[in-house]
């Protein structure tokens, strides 16, 4: 989601200007990083894909579930602007990561189109499903605690429907962390309504 803030701060030993130079003249940039949040390690060849409706199974390698062998995840994100000078050294702002706070980045390359882009691949099962996005209703009272740029992120990943794809329980509250705020929600009839938020 592109309106979602993040910033990268670097280990004391990385710490060195000297390690982005030429990195601000870049729109995009690969991160490698770790599902460090979630300790379930892939204990099968096959998962449930979401946007198969959590219904059919395809090899983890055809899939991007974060229960992986080797837990590393791929992202790519823009870059907003680089703080070159400050107290924890250059800290890099990016738009559009998929990341948890303080997820471990093991690595950044530049996103480069002549490498890096084909409009014309396929993308295999992902091609013939659509995906179903869900009406959100977010209450006043919640909504207002959001800038409008958290709100419209929230929405965003709300609209995607985070449940396990599974799982169709209209009675079941789900929750969702978000801002450092516990997003509790239900899911009926393609709706999705926030019922209350723990901060």
């Amino acid at each position: 989601m592109k309106e979602l803030h993040g910033e990268i701060v670097f280990q004391p030993s990385f710490r060195n200007a000297d390690y982005l130079r030429g990195l601000q003249d870049f729109d995009y940039i690969w991160l490698i990083w770790e599902f460090s949040a979630n300790k379930h390690r892939a204990n099968s060849p096959v998962v449930r894909p979401p946007v198969l409706g959590g219904n059919e199974r395809m090899g983890v390698f055809a899939t991007r579930s974060p229960y992986r062998p080797n837990a590393l995840g791929l992202s790519v994100v823009k870059i907003d602007h680089i703080e070159w000078e400050t107290a924890k050294g250059p800290i890099i702002h990016v738009l559009g990561g998929d990341l948890m706070d303080g997820t471990p980045i093991y690595d950044i390359k530049p996103y480069l189109v002549y490498a890096d882009c084909y409009p014309d691949a396929r993308c295999g099962f992902v091609d013939q499903r659509s995906w179903e996005k869900l009406k959100v209703i977010i209450p006043s009272s919640i909504a207002s605690r959001f800038s409008p740029e958290q709100l419209q992120a929230l929405k965003h990943s709300l609209e995607l429907d985070p449940r396990p794809h599974y799982h169709h329980d209209s009675t079941k509250v789900y929750g969702l962390l978000f801002e450092g705020h516990d997003i509790h929600f239900k899911v009926e009839e393609g709706t999705l309504t926030v019922v209350y938020m723990l901060s």
